[in-house]
Formats: C-alpha cells, structure tokens, sequence
C-alpha cells in the first residue's frame, strides 16, 4: 500500500509491511463508549518484538480492565470499507461488535455498538491527522491520530452478565502506530459536556527527535461547528503546566486565544503500553474522570464547561 495513501488515511491499518518482518512495531485503536455514568473502551491491536508477532484486545471499565491475548493469524484488517478483525470481533468507524470467549483470561463480553453522527478534526494535505506536518516524518517513535471526536451510539455491552446500555451515548475513536509509547506523558479526552455540541481532547508528551526532545502539544476543542487548535507545529505554547497525583492544571495560549484544562482525577486502571514493539509498559487510565475547559479570547470567556465519563492518563517515567 502507497505511504503517501496511509498517511491521508489513518484510520487504515498501517502496518502491513511489517506482518512478515521481525522489526519491532505496534498498532492500536481506541474506541471508548459512554453513557450516563457507565463506560467501556476497547483497544484492540497488534505488536512484533523480538519474541514473536501478537494481536491483542485490552478492556478497561470504569471498575476494571482486561488484556486479552490472540494468534496473529486472527488479526485481519480491510480497507474498503474500512475495518480489522481480531477474532470473532470487529471494530470500524460506523461500530463494533464483541464476542470475547476466552475465559480464562476474561469474562464474557458481548454486544453491539453502532456510530452515527461523526464529528471529526479538520484535515488536509499538510495535516493529515492532528499531527500535522510531523505526520510526513518516517522515523517518530509514535504516531497518533484522532478518527472521531464525538460519536453517537446505540447498542449494549454485556460483561460479568452485567448489560451496559449505550443507547443515545456517546463514542470517541483513536489510534496509535509506531514501536513505543513517549516515556512520559498526559492524554485527556471529553465529549460528555453540558453543551452537547463540544468535544475536546489534549496529549502533552516529551517526543524523541534524532539526538533531542520536544515537549509536543496537541490539543483540539470543537464547539458546535467551530475548531480551536492549540499545538507545536501551529505556535501554541504551553505557559502553565501542574500535574500531581490527583490534580492536573494547564493553560495553552495562542495568539489571542488562551484555554484552561483543570482535573481532580479519579485512579486509574492499569493498561499496558509498547516499548520497542513489546507490550511492556504499565500505563494507568481513568474513563470516568471530570474536566473542566476554559477558552477565552483575550480577558473574555466565550466557552466554560465541564465533561463528565472523561478519559485521562498521566504517565511519568
């Protein structure tokens, strides 16, 4: 498949080209759900290091998480329409269907969950995905791309015969490919706002570059039909930046726009994150933490909100 292809569309697998090679490389999307005060993500993904090839599919809820392993043989991608099947699972843009059996790692989980309503990031021939011209370098460590701020849903999720009702909730849909995961980093995502119509989601990572690194920012807030970017290849700059145990604070500007992020953070689950390919990594996720987002424009507040069933990780070296 033509580079120059994969790179315009990131929600394609982007990894063929290392199925039948043993260089260390990982792929991954993230499909989070949730409704009222319930959530469930899958992740579902490959890896290659030096012990062999996996496919795998995390779960985390807002009470527990789950790592299921699979044979390569059963991970299969399409790319028109666009999907991958892990199993006898499938995620796309337009939904998911789950049936995890093996119990012996996990309990039953089944259901179907259907995506209507897309709301996603502006995109072009310089910015392919929120990564922007970064996206073009072959040799980042990782890269990310945001496939959908906002969903709406309907189905249901079935886990410990407990059934999790999704209708009239809401989606949001990553992804992540390359062989590690920065060292340290923050990442929050909300689209559970009062004003229904907004959607938001920050990452702030230390990103390795030849014999440096950078601090890169992303960051989007979409209100109704309105983007408002705050990253490094646009000039945003971060000019606060609190991250505790239980607290996070941090004000973005750009230009004459400046946005807050506020978190007191509920503990998170234990996921596990690639190194050099190898799902090495133990890395801790809320889905169901609370945010608080600012803009203002000069002194004048023009958005002022809170989202809850928010999704956070804050991972330190």
């Amino acid at each position: 498949m033509n580079r120059l292809y994969l790179m315009e569309n990131p929600p394609l697998f982007q990894g063929e080209n290392y199925l039948n090679k043993n260089k260390n490389y990982f792929e991954g999307w993230y499909f989070k759900n949730t409704s009222n005060e319930k959530g469930i993500s899958f992740i579902p993904g490959i890896n290659i290091d030096e012990t062999g090839k996996k496919a795998f599919i995390q779960v985390i809820t807002n009470q527990t998480s789950y790592y299921i392993d699979y044979d390569i043989d059963l991970f299969k991608f399409n790319i028109t329409p666009f999907y991958i099947q892990i199993g006898e699972n499938t995620f796309s843009k337009d939904g998911i269907h789950i049936d995890i059996k093996q119990s012996n790692q996990s309990p039953r989980i089944y259901g179907d969950i259907s995506y209507s309503e897309k709301r996603e990031i502006k995109t072009d021939i310089l910015n392919p995905n929120i990564m922007g011209p970064f996206s073009y370098i072959p040799f980042m460590e990782c890269n990310h791309a945001i496939l959908s701020m906002k969903n709406t849903t309907k189905g249901s999720i079935v886990i410990n015969q407990e059934k999790m009702d999704f209708n009239n909730g809401v989606a949001y849909i990553e992804k992540d490919w390359g062989t590690s995961f920065p060292k340290n980093y923050i990442w929050v995502q909300g689209n559970q706002f009062q004003n229904k119509n907004v959607s938001f989601m920050i990452s702030v990572a230390n990103i390795p570059f030849k014999l440096f690194e950078f601090r890169g920012l992303i960051c989007v807030l979409i209100m109704d039909n309105q983007e408002y970017r705050f990253t490094t290849y646009n000039g945003a700059k971060i000019v606060k930046y609190e991250v505790t145990d239980k607290l996070l604070n941090i004000t973005l500007k750009k230009g004459r726009y400046s946005l807050n992020i506020q978190s007191n953070y509920d503990e998170g689950l234990k996921l596990s994150a690639p190194v050099k390919g190898k799902m090495a990594k133990d890395i801790y996720e809320s889905i169901s933490s609370t945010i608080t987002v600012t803009l203002k424009r000069e002194e004048k507040t023009i958005f002022l909100d809170t989202s809850i069933n928010c999704g956070l990780e804050i991972v330190k070296e």
